[in-house]
C-alpha cells in the first residue's frame, strides 16, 4: 500500500495517475474540507484527515509501505505565516513521526526549489545551502524547515528522500497553479504584459519521474533536484502563443517597471479583490529576474534521471484545459497528444 498526500495538487495528481497506470494499490489522504473534484472516479483508498494532527497521520500511514508527501500550502505572498508553518512544517513533521512508529519502509518528501542556495556566479545543485539571511517569502522558510524534519527523522531511522521540483508544467492542473493561470489567462487574452526573466521549470512527467526514481533508488537523507530545462520569459510567452494560436503580449516591461507596478497591486488586490490570486507578485519577479539555473547532475548520475521537454508540457496542459471545459476549444483543431 503507498499513501500520497496532497493528490489534489498540480504534482500530486499527476503521481497518482502514473501510480495507478502501474496497478498500484493506494490510499489518499484528503482534508475533510478539499474539493475532490481531482479525485473523483480514481481506484483508490480516499482517507480523511489534517496532517497538523498526529492521530490523523498515525492513521493515515497504518498498513503502509511507502509514502509519497506532496502536500504542502503554496504561497508568494506574506500575511499566511502561521498557516504556512502548520500546514508545511508542523504536517510533515507529524507526518514522518507516524510513519516511522508505523515501520514505514520509505518516504519522499516534495520538496522546492525555493529552499536551496543561490549563487549568481554558477548553477544551483544540491550541495548550496539556504540562506536565511537573504530575502525569502515565508514559503521558501518553511520548505527549507521541511527538509530539516526530514533529516532529523532520517537520522532517528527513517528512509527519506527530498525530490525537489522547480515550476511544473503539464496536465492534470485542477486548482490551477500559478503557470496553469498564466497559460489559461494567455488563452483568453487578458495578459497585457509580460516581464522578461526566466526560471527552471520541469514537465509533469519529468517530476513524477524523478519521485518514483527518488523512491527507487534516492540514498536516505539525500535530495535530488529535478528539473526539465530553463526557459526565459520570452520563450514561455513564444510557446505559449504558438500552441494557443494567441499572440504574444503587446508589452514587455523591465523587471524594475513591474515590480513597481506589482508592489501598488498587491495591497489594492488583498483589500478589493480577496481571494483572487495575483500571477506576478513582486517575489515572483524578483524569481524570474534572478535567472536561476540548475545543475542536475546528481540526479542523472545517481537515479538515472532523463529530462523531456517541455514543449509538449505546455500542449499536453492545453488541451487538458481545453479538454475539461476549463479554456475555451478553440476554432482550429488541436493535435492529438497523449496524455
Amino acid at each position: 500500500m503507498i499513501l500520497v498526500t496532497g493528490a489534489s495538487g498540480h504534482l500530486g495528481a499527476n503521481l497518482v495517475r502514473r501510480l495507478l497506470r502501474e496497478e498500484t494499490s493506494l490510499r489518499l489522504l484528503a482534508r475533510p474540507s478539499t474539493d475532490r473534484t481531482s479525485l473523483a472516479g480514481l481506484a483508490a483508498e480516499i482517507v480523511e484527515g489534517d496532517l497538523t494532527d498526529l492521530e490523523s497521520s498515525r492513521r493515515a500511514v497504518d498498513g503502509v509501505q511507502r509514502v509519497y508527501h506532496c502536500a504542502a500550502q503554496i504561497s508568494t505572498h506574506y500575511g499566511a505565516e502561521q498557516s504556512i508553518f502548520r500546514n508545511n512544517v508542523l504536517g510533515t513533521h507529524n507526518l514522518l513521526r507516524a510513519a516511522l512508529e508505523a515501520g514505514v519502509e520509505r518516504v519522499v518528501v516534495s520538496g522546492s526549489f525555493s529552499a536551496t542556495g543561490h549563487r549568481a556566479d554558477r548553477p544551483t545543485d544540491e550541495t548550496e545551502p539556504f540562506n536565511p539571511l537573504e530575502p525569502h517569502l515565508p514559503y521558501a522558510f518553511t520548505k527549507a524547515a521541511v527538509e530539516h524534519e526530514c533529516l532529523k527523522a532520517c537520522v532517528d531511522g527513517l528512509p527519506v528522500v527530498v525530490a525537489v521540483s522547480c515550476a511544473i508544467l503539464g496536465p492534470y492542473d485542477f486548482k490551477p497553479s500559478r503557470m496553469g493561470r498564466v497559460l489559461q489567462r494567455f488563452a483568453r487574452r487578458r495578459i497585457l504584459a509580460y516581464v522578461p526573466g526566466g526560471f527552471e521549470f520541469v514537465a509533469a512527467r519529468d517530476i513524477v519521474e524523478g519521485h518514483l526514481l527518488a523512491m527507487a533508488r534516492g540514498r536516505p537523507g539525500q535530495k535530488y533536484i529535478f528539473s526539465t530545462r530553463f526557459a526565459t520569459f520570452d520563450e514561455i510567452m513564444d510557446l505559449f502563443a504558438r500552441v494557443t494560436g494567441r499572440p504574444v503580449p503587446p508589452l514587455r516591461l523591465s523587471p524594475a517597471m513591474m515590480s513597481a507596478v506589482s508592489r501598488v497591486a498587491e495591497p489594492l488586490m488583498r483589500s478589493f479583490l480577496p481571494g483572487t490570486p495575483q500571477l506576478l507578485t513582486p517575489a515572483a519577479i524578483r524569481l524570474l529576474h534572478l535567472g536561476r539555473h540548475v545543475d542536475c547532475a546528481k540526479a542523472r548520475e545517481e537515479l538515472g534521471y532523463r529530462p523531456t521537454d517541455i514543449e509538449s508540457a505546455v500542449e499536453e496542459a492545453y488541451r487538458w484545459f481545453v479538454d475539461t471545459g476549463r479554456i475555451a476549444a478553440p476554432a482550429r483543431a488541436l493535435p492529438a497528444v497523449a496524455l
